[in-house]
């Protein structure tokens, strides 16, 4: 297994001295917007997004190991980040396409591959909604689309993050019981599909894959069980067991308890992760300060909270394993090509 240069410099750049994943995401737009909007009860200007967006890059980056941004709102935010913190930029528009059925992404009009790269991303980012039980012709669609952001990826030599997050076609409650049901299978499902090499992804950024608030005999339980503590780890283990690629968590906006609980179930599992992606579990208890009070105070949570928040998760990935390691090797220089 041989890595091309521009790919192995930039899954470098994103990891810590150790090979480990350890990254904040700041790339959020449209939900921002809204929490933001909700709690200042008032218009949201670019220059805020721009704002709240940089302040969290200067306080968290000397913390974390890279730094998710958008092309957006983000670009300022990219000259704020620590000197030894990596940079992925995301290539998706906000949300997805309403339109129609199936949650078809859409890319940034204005941007490609390559100008990504040039904006100084050490690696790039697709978020994609998916569920193998949607349509075939659907996901069909979306393969060929991930398909051809990987070959674009390659020809530009810069590393590939795929980001899916899974749904309920049907539109159910996708935080209720039967939903989380159906979670192991969808996240299972998806990794199955996404490390093939057609797809030209280097590290797939993956959902828990159990809802922990369903997990009988954990601090979230909610009181309703849909699978046992020990059904849980199995689910972690399963999930894992069909990547030939690394992988890393995302928090999908829970709280910061809750996430780094599910990193210790996945360690109690015996997973080898590689890391995290992780963004709202850390920052988004500040929105109402930032909205309310402004920069100044939200600034000084970040240093006293927001930083106590990625260090919980910090502590966790003690537990994850070098991204390098999942191709069968102790080192990322063995993988030069």
């Amino acid at each position: 297994m041989q890595i091309t240069p521009g790919k192995l410099s930039g899954l470098k750049a994103v990891a810590n001295s150790l090979g480990v994943i350890a990254a904040a995401a700041m790339d959020q737009r449209g939900s921002l917007k809204k929490a933001l909007g909700k709690e200042k009860g008032a218009e949201v200007t670019d220059a805020m997004m721009e704002e709240f967006k940089s302040t969290v890059t200067e306080v968290l980056t000397q913390h974390a190991s890279a730094i998710l941004l958008d092309p957006e709102w983000g670009l300022d935010a990219t000259k704020k980040r620590a000197s030894n913190a990596g940079l992925l930029l995301a290539y998706e528009r906000s949300g997805y396409d309403n339109t129609r059925p199936g949650r078809r992404p859409d890319l940034l009009e204005a941007w490609s591959v390559r100008r990504l790269k040039e904006a100084g991303a050490d690696c790039v980012k697709l978020l994609l909604y998916y569920t193998p039980f949607e349509q075939v012709g659907i996901n069909a669609e979306k393969h060929a689309f991930v398909e051809r952001i990987g070959d674009e990826c390659r020809s530009n030599d810069l590393p590939f993050f795929l980001e899916f997050v899974g749904y309920d076609p049907a539109g159910g409650d996708e935080k209720g019981l039967e939903f989380a049901k159906t979670k192991p299978a969808i996240v299972t499902g998806s990794m199955k599909e996404f490390t093939k090499d057609r797809y030209g992804v280097d590290v797939m950024k993956v959902e828990i894959p159990v809802n922990m608030k369903y997990v009988e005999g954990t601090a979230s339980f909610s009181g309703d069980v849909a699978y046992t503590r020990a059904e849980s780890k199995e689910y972690f283990l399963a999930a894992a067991e069909v990547s030939t690629k690394p992988f890393i968590y995302l928090s999908a906006g829970v709280s910061n308890a809750e996430f780094t609980e599910s990193l210790e179930l996945a360690a109690e599992s015996g997973v080898r992760f590689a890391g995290v992606l992780c963004g709202r579990a850390t920052w988004k208890d500040g929105i109402s300060i930032y909205a309310k009070d402004g920069v100044g105070p939200f600034k000084s949570w970040l240093e006293t909270q927001g930083v106590a928040n990625i260090e919980n998760v910090n502590r966790c990935l003690e537990a994850a394993s070098p991204w390098f390691t999942a191709y069968g090797v102790e080192s990322s220089e063995a993988l030069a090509g």
